[in-house]
């Protein structure tokens, strides 16, 4: 799985081990179902994601290095080159150019469910105000119910896409209209 374009903050600063919840957004699906939850498994700093061939092919490799610079791969189906600086940072240095791997998560894509809420109050009340951006530091308390709700998630099933994508890509839109995503073993979620 991989976090390639979009959540910029969350690609600067995540680092592997730390777990990371996706929470389908109100505009989604209204119920804020439970979406992904990856453990971090490797984070590829400064563009080196787009500049390898081993992930050339993957859908979120929307952008390519010329020259000193990154171009928005022609054709790409998600956002235009009017987002890199969005997703990358600025020419030379662009400082968001992270993206984030794991190998151990799961993704339910279509499927995911809001049944969390029922069983874990203090991610319900979280969740269901959350605005844009990204949190790092959570109280004790809901740390315990993330650590529980993951490891739940876990003792769920060992596969790892357990539901097709929330939506089709569809190129040019901006990070706030759609078309964000995760992709994880051919599939790709809007968030």
């Amino acid at each position: 799985m991989s976090l390639a374009i979009c959540k910029p903050m969350i690609r600067s600063t995540a680092e592997p081990g730390d777990m990371i919840f996706g929470f389908a957004a109100n505009s989604l699906h209204a119920d804020n179902r439970l979406v992904y939850v990856a453990r971090l498994t490797d984070k590829l700093p400064d563009g080196q994601y787009y500049m390898s061939a081993r992930f050339a092919a993957r859908e979120d490799c929307i952008y390519e290095r010329r020259g000193d610079r990154f171009v928005w791969r022609q054709g790409a189906l998600h956002h235009g080159p009017e987002h890199l600086v969005h997703d990358l940072g600025r020419y030379p240095d662009y400082l968001k150019a992270n993206v984030l791997l794991s190998e151990d998560f799961r993704y339910f894509g279509r499927n995911g469910k809001a049944h969390y809420k029922s069983r874990y109050p203090l991610i319900r009340k979280t969740v269901e105000h959350l605005g844009q951006g990204h949190r790092t530091h959570h109280d004790r308390a809901l740390r315990i119910e993330l650590q529980a709700l993951m490891r739940e998630v876990w003792n769920g099933s060992r596969k790892k896409v357990l539901g097709e994508r929330t939506s089709k890509p569809r190129r040019g839109l901006s990070h706030r209209g759609g078309s964000c995503g995760v992709v994880g073993d051919g599939g790709v979620s809007e968030q």
